[in-house]
């Protein structure tokens, strides 16, 4: 076991935040922290990291244990680059291998007692510094910085022109690298884009020490974790599996729980029955009985009724009219910010009730195609045509409007007057709104929470074409559950972009994939497109193609062009072997000098202990440049 938390409490003021909370991790184990917004997660956290103290109950870390904590909000400053911020994570590796250079260069001046005594200290360090894959460390720390998002050309940008999400990736890369024996990360996804966000599964799935991840996204909870611990209702309840497994399990206790309730209530109300007949003999036998029962029934232990989940905070989207079925087409479209080029003759269409999502990695130009189809940005060119009887619906976090005066509740009761005080209530409670949160001032609010208030507005607008720019940002997963549900009912039609995979591949039927400047397209949810797309992604410009052909016959491939582009797959495909054949022998060379190194006969002689590290130098920087050329060919 590496952590322990027993019996923690922590209240601020009357406001009671955990109560009693028990749980452990163990060596190796992935586990996830979930709940509600407001269930205490992060608050949890803290007290573990120690710089928040639980009003009873403690914290117990494994006798040397080392820990890494990344906050959701994670500053970075210093004149560092991005590289050298991630690099200093390994100051002692970097201080090692500086003293060894200085060692070799010592050697040649050196004789008898003198060089061997800084032979024996040289071989202890050189081992040392082996072990702690001295001679991989580069590697690592570029391959994580490229994981994370950031190109090669992004090593040498300053920390301080930093965007507060890049920074936060910055920390995170340094913390990876640092390879603590318990990794503490509270909504690591927050800043990255999908293809990170896979890479970061890949990492932690691999990852020899424990994780606990807090995360409302749940399709990278589901690739990771072991081990799910609630917080629900100040408590603490832990499931093994991953989050699929925890949302069934989780569902049978309650629906086991609600039968047990109806079971109790059953018996107590035919025992209330039985009583009431016992008295109404007035006889003294009878009354006797009565009064027995009565006993018996004060005395059994009264089941709470489980609280039904979010069941008054059911979202009904109906559009008011029916569009045709042509919602959407859009014949090559091209946009570029100067010399920024985004994508080019883009074309594709969207019909009547169909749910589809936009994806590809940041910078790719999604939020920019959304913004276009609603003119709020012009297009180079291309045409975009909106079928009959469309009506836009925009959710857009950087354009909402809302009036700041208003309290939330007034912005969607003055917006739809029909609605009850209870629906306006249920709306805003669906989008983590409840109490008196409900009577702030908008202006009073944070940019997170008018999103949610704009979210929950459009909601309510009977559009028949919803376009949503990141609509679970700042949801909590019981609300994102609520919105699914809303979307697979919706008779509309809809697009949006979103990075939640889990919400994606729950509510799409579709795919488009904004990838190398064109549109790729998948007849599926987001299951279906990692299936597909290795082998559609083979022939992404064919594809780019074959859409542009339906509109024009410019820039057909004909035969010999097409097996010109084959050859030159076939080429890459051979390069990329003939590269991972070199690196393994490589890594075979350095291992037969390493052990050349540390033979005793060898660790004497300070001529052939020079040579062998000479071209130990020389196959390491070798190896250095194979895995540089296998990432770009792969």
């Amino acid at each position: 076991m590496i952590l322990a938390c027993q019996n923690i409490s922590k209240a601020f003021g009357t406001d009671e935040i955990l109560k009693n909370v028990s749980f452990h991790i163990e060596e190796h184990e992935k586990a996830a922290i979930v709940g509600i917004n407001g269930a205490g997660k992060s608050t949890l956290l803290k007290i573990i990291m120690q710089t928040l103290t639980p009003d009873t109950g403690e914290t117990t870390l494994a006798k040397n244990t080392s820990i890494g904590y990344l906050a959701q909000y994670q500053d970075v400053s210093g004149e560092h680059t991005i590289l050298e911020e991630v690099l200093s994570a390994k100051a002692d590796i970097i201080e090692m291998e500086t003293q060894l250079r200085e060692m070799e260069d010592q050697m040649p001046t050196l004789q008898g007692e003198a060089l061997e005594q800084l032979l024996n200290r040289y071989n202890r360090l050189h081992h040392d510094f082996e072990l702690r894959d001295g001679y991989a460390y580069r590697s690592e720390v570029t391959g994580i910085i490229r994981g994370l998002g950031f190109l090669e050309e992004d090593f040498d940008r300053q920390i301080s022109e930093l965007s507060g999400g890049q920074k936060t990736r910055v920390f995170l890369g340094k913390l990876l690298v640092t390879k603590p024996d318990l990794l503490i990360l509270d909504e690591p996804t927050n800043h990255l884009d999908m293809s990170s966000i896979a890479w970061l599964e890949t990492f932690l799935s691999n990852y020899k020490g424990a994780v606990l991840i807090v995360s409302h996204d749940r399709y990278f909870l589901d690739k990771i974790v072991t081990k799910v611990i609630e917080l629900e209702n100040h408590q603490a309840h832990v499931y093994l599996g991953n989050y699929s497994d925890y949302s069934v399990k989780k569902a049978a206790i309650r629906d086991a729980q609600l039968k047990a309730w109806y079971n109790q209530q059953r018996e107590i109300k035919h025992q209330e029955e039985v009583i009431t007949k016992l008295k109404s003999f007035n006889r003294e036998k009878s009354i006797k009985r009565a009064e027995s029962r009565e006993k018996m029934l004060d005395k059994i232990e009264r089941l709470d009724k489980p609280m039904e989940e979010h069941a008054d905070m059911k979202i009904k989207l109906e559009p008011n009219i029916v569009s045709g079925n042509d919602v959407l087409m859009v014949e090559g479209l091209s946009k570029s910010f100067g010399s920024n080029h985004l994508f080019s003759d883009i074309s594709f269409e969207i019909k009547r009730g169909e749910r589809v999502a936009l994806i590809g990695d940041n910078g790719t130009g999604k939020t920019t195609m959304l913004k276009i189809i609603n003119e709020m940005i012009p297009f180079d060119n291309g045409k975009i045509t909106l079928g009959t009887n469309v009506h836009i619906g925009y959710y857009d976090q950087e354009h909402q409007v809302l009036h700041e005066e208003k309290t939330l509740f007034e912005e969607i009761s003055d917006a739809y007057p029909n609605l009850t005080n209870t629906q306006v209530r249920n709306i805003l409670a669906a989008f983590l709104f409840t109490d008196e949160d409900v009577f702030k001032r908008i202006a009073d609010i944070s940019g997170g929470e008018k999103g949610r208030v704009s979210l929950a507005k459009l909601m309510l607008s009977e559009a028949n074409f919803l376009i949503l720019d990141e609509p679970t940002n700042h949801l909590d997963i019981i609300s994102k559950e609520i919105l699914e549900s809303a979307l697979n009912q919706y008779t509309g039609t809809v697009l949006f972009v979103s990075h939640d995979r889990y919400f994606i591949n729950k509510t799409a039927t579709r795919i488009l994939d904004l990838t190398n400047e064109t549109i790729v397209n998948y007849i599926g949810n987001y299951d279906y497109y990692l299936e597909k797309h290795d082998v559609q992604m083979q022939n992404v410009p064919a594809v780019a193609e074959a859409v542009t052909e339906e509109k024009s016959d410019a820039g057909k491939l004909d035969w010999k062009q097409q097996k010109e582009e084959q050859a030159k797959a076939r080429k890459k495909a051979a390069q990329l072997k003939r590269t991972e054949d070199e690196i393994a022998e490589k890594e075979a060379e350095i291992e037969r000098l390493n052990e050349e190194l540390n033979k005793p006969e060898n660790a004497v002689n300070s001529a052939k202990l020079s040579e062998i590290h000479g071209e130990l130098v020389k196959v390491t920087e070798a190896l250095e440049a194979l895995y540089e050329l296998w990432e770009t060919l792969a």
